[in-house]
């Protein structure tokens, strides 16, 4: 019984293999980066030893890691003996797995994107990953189909057979590729601009202090920690406080422009031949991404507020059918940070419109309920934060009644700045076949989205919203998400939907006899 089922199993292998291409298999190259996992973990373990003195807490907890990490390699190296892929006439096929086999079918149809990308390691041993998207909504990486480990030439073969097999796109009529924008290290100014620097710096700090607390290491007792407090012990704390400040933040910065080059050396925005974007970036990591033109449904104009006060911009797109939505709106960036000028233009172009849409300046303003709601919100922020330091100072000391008066003096201008800063951004608006959001202070969005693109409404109403006759109405779009325009008055939202949308909210719609 076994024999025959051995014999049919290489019957059906044999015949599959006369009716299509042959397997292909990974680089064995690979076997080099999954041996080169180790190097961390053992040159840390050695540094640990260095400053430790083989203390026995710190030697088992790196022990583990070293056995973590080889279980890791093993299980990687069996995948690279097992996996096997090739490509037929109308599908790409991929064969995985000892103890537990797997085989995926991907239809060339239904391919929604192919992406390229290099790890530093991978890119020292010549190799890339290649990642096959359909579409797919859900996260899990068992419904991904992706090749980690082939060469760079086999894999620009295989993204150029599936682009072409595919048909994407509509036709361009060009003969050769199309680059919209490439890099300018001109915007490298715009890089410390970023806040989320700040935190990487506090993240940074927690994750080590972690480290070291789990291998029974107390970073006060280190001896450049006690080398800073000798010197530094007696200093007033303001003057502690402000040169943290100062530190953190020229960190913060720091980390920002490093991650700016990192991530965007060597990009390029094109407009291929078949009518697909092709977004090249990266310096350690090397990413290729690409967005099919007819799957595009708009564009988003990002301005955080310090980029803002800068000039600058940065530009993402708005496209369906990619994956889920966290994944999607991490894919679709069309540029880095970018003086605003050069966002709107590449807008432009990505829509095919002789100007950016973004720059519509008519859009409606909200009512004065909207500012309250504002202004209402900032104070309820700034209230615990004044409160606090005035029940302490009652019970402690007076230094934190001043201290909370103080704060409640400043912090009450800059609440209602901040607050009719976000009432002006409010906006909404039609031009042509798009519909236009913009919202927010500290990070100002400016939406684009096609009306033919816009499947249904979603609408929401707080209880405040409903006392001040206000409602959030939100344009969904399949696979990308809702965007919302917010605290709009209930008669202008629901105008502006059905304008946007003709006949689409009008079954849900109740008229009054005055019209």
């Amino acid at each position: 019984m076994s024999h025959d089922t051995e014999q049919r199993e290489a019957t059906g292998t044999s015949s599959g293999a006369a009716e299509g291409p042959e397997w292909s298999r990974l680089s064995p190259r690979l076997m080099l980066v999954n041996l080169s996992m180790l190097a961390g973990p053992l040159a840390l373990f050695a540094v640990t030893v260095a400053l430790t003195g083989a203390d026995l807490q710190a030697l088992i907890s790196l022990g583990s890691l070293v056995i973590t990490f080889l279980v890791i390699t093993g299980i990687s190296t069996m995948r690279l003996l097992t996996t096997r892929f090739r490509v037929t006439g109308d599908r790409v096929e991929l064969r995985s797995g000892l103890l537990f086999r797997s085989r995926r079918s991907v239809p060339v149809d239904r391919i929604r994107s192919v992406d390229l990308e290099a790890k530093p390691m991978h890119r020292l041993f010549g190799l890339t990953s290649l990642r096959i998207g359909t579409g797919e909504q859900s996260s899990s990486s068992s419904r991904k189909l992706s090749l980690d480990g082939i060469t760079r030439h086999q894999a620009r073969e295989l993204r150029r057979l599936l682009i072409d097999r595919r048909g994407s796109g509509r036709a361009t009529g060009q003969d050769e590729d199309v680059t919209i924008t490439e890099m300018d290290w001109a915007w490298l100014r715009y890089a410390p601009l970023t806040v989320w620097g700040v935190g990487s710096v506090f993240v940074g700090l927690g994750t080590a202090y972690r480290i070291l607390h789990e291998m029974k290491v107390d970073p006060l007792e280190l001896g450049i920690v006690k080398d800073i407090e000798d010197r530094f012990g007696s200093v007033p704390l303001w003057f502690g406080v402000l040169v943290a400040v100062v530190i953190t933040a020229v960190a913060g910065a720091a980390i920002s422009t490093a991650t700016f080059v990192d991530a965007w050396t060597n990009y390029r925005l094109e407009r291929e031949q078949d009518g697909s974007f092709r977004i090249r970036r990266g310096l350690l990591v090397s990413r290729s991404v690409t967005i099919e033109e007819r799957r595009l449904r708009g564009v988003e104009v990002a301005e955080p507020m310090l980029l803002r006060w800068a000039g600058g911009a940065s530009l993402s797109a708005i496209a369906s059918g990619l994956s889920n939505s966290d994944e999607n709106r991490s894919r679709c960036s069309l540029t880095p940070p970018v003086p605003r000028d050069e966002a709107l233009r590449v807008a432009a172009d990505v829509l095919a419109e002789e100007q950016s849409p973004t720059e519509l300046t008519e859009l409606v303003p909200h009512s004065r309920a909207a500012l309250r709601r504002r202004i209402n919100r900032g104070l309820l922020v700034l209230a615990p934060v004044v409160a606090i330091p005035l029940g302490l100072g009652l019970w402690l000391t007076p230094v934190l009644v001043h201290t909370a008066w103080i704060t409640a003096l400043v912090g009450l201008p800059v609440v209602i700045a901040l607050a009719n800063d976000a009432y002006r951004a409010l906006g909404h608006g039609i031009r042509d076949r798009y519909l236009v959001v913009r919202a927010g202070t500290f990070a100002r969005r400016t939406v684009v989205l096609q009306r033919d693109g816009v499947i249904g409404w979603n609408i929401t109403r707080s209880c405040f919203q409903r006392r001040n006759g206000l409602l959030t109405i939100g344009a969904t779009t399949a696979g990308v998400g809702c965007y919302k325009v917010r605290d709009v008055s209930v008669g202008a939202g629901l105008a502006y939907a059905e304008e946007a949308v003709p006949k689409l909210l009008t079954p849900f719609i109740e008229r009054s006899p005055r019209g």
